[in-house]
């Protein structure tokens, strides 16, 4: 991919394709959600999201030709980012799967919190009082959607989501050290073509036949996903990161609509509550992160 200084800038087409990507994954979620509630083993969905998520991929990289995208010189580099980055995604299933949408989606967006931290520890970034604040009070948001000690969400879900959004901070360390001389293509090719690998090990073990409401389900996961992550790449072409994230928090819009029309459900207060803490920490840490000049495109969701 060239760098966006070399695309013209265009904000308002940068914005459509992050609601774009915020919106295929809330419509990913609910696939995860829906396919597990009639059967499907989270291996096959692990293992359909990316099968079915390649063809959008090397569509877009025939589109663009960049069909060089395979080559590599750190292959170690891309194993070791594809196994956190495949825990995580399923934790993030996991999540998904254990609690309403609401709630996992909300959780999930205490990467950032959790990706100051690590800068911290493993970058040795400078972290002013300023982000340590906005971190501090971004986890009493999380706290407050968890609930503890009066919840009726499950502690395992609830364990899923945190490491999810834990491991969401370790996929964006990862990808900030492999993006030095790997191109967004690459790395995204790589980590599609591993996690396949990975998960159809297991295939064999897991993989069941499946009626064709059911297979229209796993198609439509892995599409959703693979349309998502190229609107989530595309958007940081066209725009600054400071212009394009926030609207990442859209997908809780999605994730409280299809919870409600298809489930029923409606988030707690708690939920509103701490979500809207959750997301004023995420936009301030990103304030800053714009203000010294360190903003960072953040982990590649779910």
């Amino acid at each position: 991919m060239t760098a966006a200084a070399s695309v013209p800038q265009n904000r308002l087409l940068g914005i459509s394709l992050r609601i774009g990507a915020a919106t295929s994954f809330g419509f990913m979620a609910a696939m995860i959600k829906l396919g597990s509630e009639i059967g499907v083993s989270l291996v096959e969905l692990a293992f359909y999201r990316f099968f079915f998520g390649l063809v959008p991929l090397l569509a877009w990289m025939a589109m663009t030709r960049n069909l060089g995208a395979w080559r590599t010189k750190r292959p170690m580099a891309h194993v070791i980012r594809g196994i956190i980055g495949l825990s995580t995604m399923v934790c993030g299933f996991s999540a998904v799967i254990w609690l309403p949408l609401a709630e996992a989606t909300t959780i999930n967006f205490a990467v950032p919190l959790f990706a100051v931290i690590l800068s911290a520890l493993i970058l040795h970034e400078p972290v002013g009082r300023h982000r340590w604040s906005a971190v501090a009070i971004g986890f009493v948001g999380v706290l407050v959607v968890m609930r503890p000690g009066g919840t009726e969400l499950p502690p395992v879900g609830l364990a899923f989501a945190v490491a999810a959004a834990f491991g969401g901070a370790a996929v964006t360390i990862t990808i900030r050290q492999i993006g030095r001389t790997e191109s967004t293509p690459t790395t995204v090719l790589w980590f599609t073509l591993f996690s396949i690998a990975a998960t159809g090990l297991f295939m064999p073990v897991f993989a069941r036949g499946h009626d064709g409401a059911t297979w229209a389900i796993l198609v439509a996961l892995g599409l959703f996903g693979g349309v998502g992550q190229l609107f989530l790449t595309s958007a940081l072409r066209f725009a600054p990161v400071s212009v394009v994230v926030p609207f990442d928090y859209t997908q809780l819009v999605w994730a409280v609509l299809l919870g409600w029309l298809i489930w029923g459900r409606q988030p707690a207060a708690t939920t509103w509550i701490g979500g809207a803490v959750i997301v004023a920490s995420g936009l301030y840490t990103l304030y800053r992160e714009h203000k010294l000049g360190r903003e960072k495109p953040g982990p590649e969701p779910l």
